[in-house]
């Protein structure tokens, strides 16, 4: 991630598969990791690029997007406490963007999520747990997947730590322009079964968010920063 994180307009850099996509392809959450006194672990760490000790880890529970874990960790005061967490596969979203100006529309997707007893306005996300999918290649099929869309540019548009007081996972959000169906439609089963997709001016859904209409983390700092960065050009 580019050591200046001021939001500007997203610059595409390279043609795959007929798809503009952002260059950075690294893969920055739980799957790169390094042995640390025997132990694996994230490989970007902190924010602050220090990651303290852990004496030991203690497996709790696997699922299959993610693994619970108890971690030993040394303070530099010298002091041990233990730290339950979430250990994710990590997941990318899109915000599909149509059109420019102040006309310009998103598509949003509503989905029922049991955590919180409702349905959530959201982008189009999903897990990165694909074998040897760019992040790119995961946010164009979950693009697909949800919204039957493509993109024909495909924009990096920021990295966020979602919860990281109880989880490690990190998503990265693109911005995808240039939208046209896609050649086929696909089929969706259990909480995508009844999903809603609808379209918004970019303008209406900045003021959903402040509404408190949109509360999904990664939707609100999409929206946003597509905001920010259609105003920039």
């Amino acid at each position: 991630m580019s050591e200046d994180r001021s939001v500007r307009g997203p610059q595409s850099t390279r043609v795959e598969e007929g798809i503009r996509v952002s260059e950075d392809r690294s893969v920055r959450g739980p799957q790169s990791t390094r042995v640390e006194e025997g132990i694996r672990v994230s490989e970007d760490g902190s924010p602050a690029g220090e990651r303290y000790p852990v004496r030991r880890r203690h497996e709790r529970f696997q699922a299959y997007m993610f693994q619970v874990v108890t971690d030993e960790v040394e303070f530099p005061d010298g002091q041990v406490a233990s730290r339950d967490y979430l250990r994710h596969v990590g997941s990318v979203a899109v915000v599909p963007l149509a059109g420019d100006g102040p006309e310009a529309e998103v598509v949003l997707v509503r989905q029922y999520r049991h955590p919180v007893g409702g349905q959530l306005w959201e982008l189009p996300a999903g897990l990165v747990d694909g074998v040897g999918e760019s992040l790119p290649e995961v946010a164009a099929r979950e693009l697909a997947e949800e919204t039957d869309l493509v993109a024909g540019r495909l924009d990096r548009l920021l990295d966020l730590h979602l919860s990281p007081g109880c989880s490690d996972e990190r998503i990265r959000i693109f911005l995808a322009r240039d939208l046209r169906p896609a050649s086929a439609t696909h089929r969706r089963e259990f909480e995508e079964a009844t999903m809603t997709v609808a379209r918004f001016r970019l303008t209406d859904a900045v003021k959903m968010i402040f509404e408190g209409e949109i509360t999904n983390a990664a939707a609100v700092a999409g929206l946003l920063a597509a905001d920010r960065a259609r105003s920039a050009g």
